[in-house]
Formats: structure tokens, C-alpha cells, sequence
């Protein structure tokens, strides 16, 4: 299965909102991922249900919702109202992950968890019944255009093994440092989803990019 491709809005132009999601729609952006922050769990603030809202209204495309906030229970409604088609919530944020996760589902989106760079596989144990994929971060979360954590490529590794081992169908999300150079070996290990910022929007030509990232052509 080709890896499906998710431009992160945090690196685009928000003052051209509407032109920056036309142009990676029409480049072939297989979802569009938004990067929610809350200046307490990680130290930067970026936008809430009303930009998802705003972006809704541009585009068919499955947006995709990662919460790094404290509260992330606060924001699952909210969310799902604006438009989201899936949620992930960091296991370091959340107390009672199960009640969370179901409420996720409960309210129509599909529900993933999300591990920080040093955050063990382990941390996942219970949750593999219970989630549609995983979002694997590969930098320390909290702003755009880090380069990706070497060490990150083995845990990456681990987690395809363990997803393998208790839940195939479970997606492998990979968020951080998303680059043409780290992107083969991502997909040889078997990831589903890769979330790329900069390396899109920062692109000369966004489709050829995003067509690379996928492994269908090389730039």
C-alpha cells in the first residue's frame, strides 16, 4: 500500500489560508494535518476548531487532528463539530486514556494516541484494541522544521514489529522532521501515514515533493 502523504498546516502561510490548502490539495495531499497546541504541554501556541472549521469548508480531504495540550478531553467535541475526521491525544497528557479514546470514537472520528520521542513502546500496551493508529513523534514536539531524532528510525522499527505482532490494522503515523532523505527507509519499515511541514510547504514544486515523499517519483 503507497504511504499516504499529510502536509501539516503549521508550516504554511496562515495569512493565505485558503490558497496554501488549494495548492497541496491540488498537489495530491492525501489528508491534511493539524498540529494543536496549547503553550503548557509544549512551548508554543498555534490555532483551535476554528481554523479547522475555516479549512472544513476548502476541502473534501480527511483532516487529521493531533492535540498536544494538557486538557485534551476539553477539545474532542469541539473538534468534531469543526469538522475533524481524526483525533490523536498524547498518552503523556491523558490520566484515563481508555474513557478518552472511546469518547473519541463515541462522537464519529477516529481515535490514535501519540508517543514523544522518549516515551518507550511500552506506554502503548492496553492500547492497541482500542485506537485506529499511532502518531510516532520523531522530534520533540512543539514547533516546525526540527530535524528528525536518528535514534527515532529503531523505535519506529519496534512499533511496525509490535503493530504486526497485536493489531495489523492499526496505522503507523510518523510526525517530525519528514524529510525526501529519511523518507524511503520510513516507508520500507512500513509506515502509513507521514506528516511533513516544511519539506512541503517550504517545496518549490509541492506536488513533485509530496509524489517523492511517496516513493512514486524523485526529485
Amino acid at each position: 500500500m503507497t504511504v499516504r502523504v499529510a502536509p501539516s498546516l503549521l508550516a504554511c502561510d496562515l495569512g493565505r489560508v485558503a490558497e496554501e490548502v488549494a495548492s497541496v490539495v491540488a498537489g495530491g495531499a492525501d489528508l491534511l494535518h493539524f498540529d494543536v497546541m496549547d503553550g503548557v504541554f509544549v512551548p508554543n501556541l498555534s490555532f483551535g476548531p476554528a481554523l479547522c472549521a475555516t479549512v472544513r469548508r476548502l476541502t473534501t480531504l480527511p483532516l487529521d487532528v493531533h492535540l498536544m495540550v494538557t486538557n485534551p478531553d476539553a477539545l474532542i467535541e469541539p473538534f468534531a463539530e469543526a469538522g475533524a475526521n481524526r483525533l490523536s491525544v498524547h498518552v503523556e497528557a491523558v490520566t484515563h486514556l481508555h474513557r478518552t479514546v472511546t469518547r473519541i470514537r463515541e462522537v464519529g472520528l477516529a481515535p490514535g494516541v501519540a508517543l514523544n520521542p522518549l516515551t518507550p513502546p511500552a506506554a502503548l500496551e492496553e492500547c492497541w484494541p482500542y485506537v485506529d493508529f499511532i502518531v510516532i513523534m520523531t522530534v520533540n514536539p512543539g514547533f516546525g522544521g526540527q530535524r528528525f531524532i536518528p535514534e527515532m528510525l529503531d523505535k519506529v522499527r519496534r512499533l511496525a514489529a509490535l503493530r504486526s505482532a497485536r493489531r495489523p490494522a492499526v496505522e503507523l503515523v510518523v510526525d517530525g522532521g519528514v524529510e525526501l532523505e529519511n523518507a524511503t527507509e520510513l516507508r520500507s519499515i512500513g509506515v502509513d501515514v507521514l506528516v511533513a511541514g516544511t519539506t512541503v510547504f517550504r517545496a518549490a514544486d509541492r506536488r513533485a515533493t509530496m509524489a517523492a515523499l511517496r516513493g512514486e517519483v524523485r526529485v
